[in-house]
């Protein structure tokens, strides 16, 4: 199937497709999530909509506390096993849900997923340590693709196929997905002895938190993914009401709404691979500069839109910049961080994205509801100024005449 003759090319084109299967899955929910808990028996509107928001919620807290622990028992016990573990998980937690009988049931199975998946985190883990460090931004930007392409995918579909099937044999869909994608990496992915723990190190996630706090820079890049990740998901859940308010035209307003949405993901998959190949050549630190910068003006300008034209091109302009985030930090973490601890601290670093997708959109609601809804745009642009300044107190790597960016070795230890 992957026929390419550099093996860590094969590890990575596999792990992107079984990552779109299972996030594009997990995405098919999204859409109609609500109307499974009113088929479960939950009556008035105010229930539905509480009972949403704690469903959707729950394993994000749960996965906050144990994707750090899974990352250490990658370190310890390999990473392709933590990757497989995490994806079956994941159809199982699935499975669970479609057989729910109340809501109640189906909180406790969305809970069960979040302590027994975290296949984002375990597979960033595995593609970091079995590609090469010069060619690593560019094989996390192409991972990271992975995830949005599936999202932008997923809720595309996943309206529909519950229109056709009804709402229950979607969660059914979504763990035979997830089991597909597992079986294709047991199949195709290979991790060599070179990459397995060989360092008397402390293997912990106790282990991992202290290497991460007395790392200066493994440090400042988490406290920026909080940052900016935060600011970025500030204005999800007072989108669509946005859009709304600058939509004349209210006839079509759940698909404009939608389209323009899902072009800030878009335009992130395409460009997202392309900045990583850029901080591989160059280093991270300047073009991520960049891209936060030109998200703060992409986020501002969007408060000033009138029309959805102009929405349209701010959000592109949006994508595009976010392509250039988040890869880039897991890039430049994975550079700082000794092998035999990559496991742990991209749990750790998952868990901080975690945060901030907890935190962001909270905030964005409290602030919409207090000062309007334009407003929240202007506070999200100038916390991400803030995080490019905070970008300023990260390293600039060294390149070497061949343009590759040079990183020095960290220490083995996080203890001294």
């Amino acid at each position: 199937m992957f026929k390419v003759s550099e093996p860590w090319k094969r590890n990575l084109y596999s792990l992107w497709v079984a990552q779109f299967i299972a996030i594009m899955g997990m995405n098919l929910i999204v859409p109609f999530l609500p109307f499974y808990i009113r088929q479960l028996g939950v009556a008035s509107e105010d229930s539905v909509v509480r009972w949403s928001g704690i469903v959707y919620a729950g394993p994000f807290f749960v996965s906050f506390l144990f994707v750090p622990f899974w990352g250490a028992m990658a370190d310890r016990y390999g990473r392709k096993l933590m990757t497989v573990r995490a994806i079956f998980g994941l159809a199982i937690s699935q499975a669970l849900i479609g057989l729910a009988t109340t809501v109640e049931m189906v909180f406790v199975f969305r809970i069960v997923q979040g302590a027994i998946s975290g296949f984002v985190s375990a597979a960033l883990a595995l593609v970091s340590v079995t590609t090469p460090r010069e060619k690593s931004g560019y094989a996390i930007g192409v991972l990271s693709s992975a995830s949005s392409s599936g999202a932008v995918v997923g809720p595309m579909i996943g309206g529909s196929l519950a229109d056709a099937f009804g709402y229950r044999p979607i969660f059914f869909i979504v763990a035979g997905l997830c089991t597909l994608a597992g079986f294709l990496v047991v199949r195709f992915v290979r991790e060599t002895e070179s990459v397995q723990p060989q360092t008397p190190v402390s293997i912990s996630p106790f282990a991992g938190l202290r290497f991460t706090w007395r790392s200066p820079v493994v440090r400042m890049a988490l406290i920026i993914i909080v940052v900016s990740q935060a600011a970025i998901l500030m204005v999800q859940p007072i989108f669509t009401l946005f859009v709304e308010s600058v939509v004349t035209n209210k006839e079509f307003l759940a698909t404009v709404a939608g389209g323009i949405f899902s072009v800030a993901g878009l335009f992130m998959v395409l460009s997202a691979p392309w900045w990583g190949q850029r901080n591989d050549r160059h280093g991270a630190k300047k073009h991520l500069t960049y891209a936060i910068v030109g998200g703060a003006v992409a986020y501002a300008a969007q408060g000033f839109t009138t029309d959805a034209y102009q929405l349209i091109f701010f959000r592109a302009l949006e994508g595009f910049c976010m392509g250039g985030i988040l890869p880039a930090l897991y890039s430049f973490i994975s550079k700082h961080t000794p092998e035999s601890r990559g496991g742990t601290v991209m749990g750790i670093a998952s868990a901080f994205n975690i945060l901030a997708n907890m935190a962001g959109p909270t905030i964005g609601g409290l602030l919409a509801a207090r000062m309007g809804l334009a407003h929240v745009f202007f506070v999200s642009a100038a916390i991400l100024l803030s995080a490019a300044i905070l970008t300023q107190f990260l390293p600039s790597a060294r390149v070497n005449a061949d343009g590759i960016a040079v990183v020095p070795t960290p220490p083995l230890d996080g203890t001294s």
